[in-house]
């Protein structure tokens, strides 16, 4: 095989990939190879390249035992760490090593989510578990002829109860979110209607909390296709927010309004804005709002009853309305939210 064949076939290969031969020398590479480890590294000892232990060893390996092998090369591309297998693989008629390496750092990052998630839900649930079962220790102990004592460790272990159950629902309407979202809703809705029924069931939480609730709508109804159960969620989820962590004895303002071209959508769509008065939200929390567990106040956001997940929810149900989730907040400033969905 000519050395032109061998750098056009390793050339035409989509992925990074390189020749060694026996005397440990890259022969050739692909511009993608070129990419990942450096311009002008033909003819270059395949050590002094790579500087990795596991994958030098794997190429050494094949290349005395003419037997396939693989590894794992990791890098970074400016912006994240990253994470390629590579296999190799003898050509014997050109007495060399082929080498490629195939990006696999979507894969890591998805199972460290799983893993990160795992140990989320363990953590949040250990905590309440924990308390319960040292209250229930207590009442079986020391506590326990002892009414008054009884009573104030029922009602936190209701608490604790209370807020296992929360995370339990969450869980299970993150789940179900997540298996719906490439399914898009065709049920017809009337969107005031379903934001009014929204503020009067969060009304009461409105007045213990001292916040006054405004709704600023079109008067004509608005109809569109979405899922009216979930659209509440949404609703509910980002309005009770701005009751507790926004309201601060102040006003919550609901606005909607209609686009016959919004810039977001391409098209005609509504937007609904949640403004709140409250503390706001350092820039540095904005990004990360819709990952699973993260909270910008992790103190607050417990002794509120939040589990972390309700953005997450919000963020899954507004992408299976082919929607928009916007967050705009500075500390000291309050927060907007909003939701752009396509009419």
């Amino acid at each position: 095989m000519s050395d032109t064949l061998l750098a056009e076939f390793v050339s035409a290969i989509p992925m990074p990939a390189l020749l060694v031969d026996q005397s440990e020398r890259i022969i050739t590479a692909n511009a993608e190879a070129q990419a990942l480890l450096g311009q002008a590294i033909e003819g270059r000892h395949f050590a002094t390249i790579l500087r990795q232990p596991q994958v030098i060893e794997v190429i050494e390996q094949c290349l005395r035992s003419k037997e396939p092998g693989r590894g794992r090369h990791l890098s970074n591309d400016g912006a994240q760490d990253t994470t390629f297998e590579m296999q190799c693989r003898p050509i014997n008629e050109a007495d060399a090593v082929l080498a490629v390496f195939q990006d696999v750092t979507h894969l890591e990052q998805a199972g460290q989510m799983r893993r990160d998630f795992v140990a989320n839900v363990s953590h949040e649930l250990r905590t309440p578990l924990t308390a319960l079962m040292g209250f229930i220790e207590t009442l079986q102990g020391p506590a326990r002829d002892d009414s008054a004592a009884r009573d104030r460790f029922l009602q936190i272990m209701a608490d604790e109860a209370n807020r296992m159950n929360r995370l339990v629902g969450d869980l299970l309407s993150l789940n179900r979110v997540e298996s719906e979202e490439r399914v898009r809703p065709k049920e017809p809705l009337e969107l005031t209607g379903l934001i009014q029924s929204t503020l009067n069931t969060l009304r009461p939480l409105a007045e213990d909390g001292g916040v006054v609730v405004s709704l600023d709508a079109p008067s004509a109804p608005i109809s569109m296709v979405g899922d009216s159960d979930q659209l509440r969620q949404v609703l509910t989820n980002l309005i009770e927010n701005a009751i507790k962590y926004g309201g601060g004895g102040g006003t919550v303002d609901v606005v909607v309004r209609l686009s016959e071209r919004d810039t977001a959508m391409r098209g005609p769509a509504v937007r609904i804005k949640i403004i709140d008065q409250g503390p706001g939200i350092d820039a540095k929390h904005l990004p990360r709002l819709t990952e699973r567990f993260y909270r910008a106040d992790s103190h607050r956001s417990r002794e509120l009853g939040g589990t972390g997940l309700g953005l997450a929810i919000v963020k899954h149900i507004v992408n299976r309305h082919r929607g928009r989730l916007r967050v705009e907040s500075e500390l000291g400033q309050g927060a907007v939210f909003t939701v752009i969905l396509p009419r």
